[in-house]
């Protein structure tokens, strides 16, 4: 691994991921979503921007994504839409991001010989039906998301069957950290908190999740494109921990000090059936495969994102008052 592709590297997680891989050495080239104001998204923040390439463009494109993996050994394909209610609403949308873009990437890849690291999710596995969830749970499609990312892993594992196409299905469960959107619950509860709201607005509280950092899930990105027993595989990538989200807020509430209550906002729920309830990782496999360990406990992790998230310039970028779809 020389030369490397991240798609979606404008976005969270994929900012992040671009600084570790250039931090290691490798050549990056970072596509950001084409738009007209020519903005890179969180690569504007990067310190690595002026030393890696970066490219505007959409991966709903198939002669786009073979020009742009031209020349890259690994591509790590985090490019997707990903808000849950958005979903609900422009399911077209995810559809031919999150398939189509996958596909085409694929094709890419193989048009050249490229090393494919796929980005699922943990809510593909939807409502625990036992945990820790390894790979081998039942994947449930409990959103319009999560069907087209259940789709899209299948498309990627299918030109590995097909075509001998080396892909790693990379499941991270919840991350977050500096630079999550508005839309995720952690964001949520602190721009709430440090807007001044005395109560803040959530939907259900009683689901856990498997928080992790987002510097974590990117090491564990890195550790599966470096793991040739990871090929053909997919791999969960999470702490094992499952907290509820009534005791995140808590947690968030002790560490900014932060004397509020809570209440529900019908607008945020979402459909019954759709909701799930229980996610936490059975981490094994990758352990097994990578010898890969956590760095960041919860607190810690919260600690840095509240940090990040309360400094003016910032909190400025958040509409705390607005609920995010």
């Amino acid at each position: 691994m020389k030369n490397v592709l991240v798609t979606g590297a404008g976005g969270f997680i994929g900012s992040h991921l671009t600084e570790l891989l250039h931090a290691e050495g490798l050549n990056v080239r970072a596509l950001a979503q084409y738009n007209s104001f020519n903005s890179w998204g969180w690569l504007e923040e990067a310190g690595c921007r002026d030393d890696i390439e970066i490219v505007s463009g959409d991966v709903r494109d198939p002669a786009f994504c073979r020009d742009i993996v031209d020349g890259v050994d690994t591509v790590f394909h985090l490019a997707a839409l990903i808000a849950i209610p958005f979903s609900y609403a422009a399911p077209d949308s995810y559809v031919d991001t999150n398939i189509r873009g996958t596909l085409n990437i694929c094709q890419a890849a193989r048009a050249h010989g490229a090393k494919v690291i796929h980005t699922s999710t943990s809510e593909v596995y939807g409502t625990a039906r036992y945990v820790p969830i390894d790979e081998k749970h039942p994947l449930q499609p409990q959103s319009p998301y999560s069907a087209t990312k259940i789709a899209a892993d299948a498309m990627a594992m299918s030109f590995h069957n097909s075509f001998g196409l080396p892909v790693v299905v990379a499941r991270p469960f919840n991350t977050y950290g500096p630079r999550q959107s508005a839309r995720a619950v952690i964001p949520t509860i602190i721009t709430q908190i440090a807007s001044g709201a005395k109560t803040i607005k959530l939907g259900d509280v009683t689901p856990t999740r498997d928080f992790n950092y987002v510097t974590d899930t990117c090491r564990g990105f890195l550790a599966l494109a470096r793991c040739e027993e990871a090929v053909g595989r997919t791999v969960n990538i999470g702490s094992g921990e499952e907290i509820s989200v009534g005791d995140t807020l808590n947690l968030i509430r002790e560490l900014m000090g932060a004397d509020v209550t809570f209440e529900t906002d019908e607008q945020r729920l979402r459909p019954e059936k759709s909701e799930v309830f229980r996610l936490c990782c059975d981490n094994t496999l990758m352990k097994s495969l990578t010898g890969f360990t956590h760095e960041y406990d919860i607190r810690r992790g919260l600690r840095e994102t509240i940090d990040w998230i309360t400094r003016p310039e910032n909190l400025a970028r958040y509409k705390a008052d607005i609920y995010n779809v």
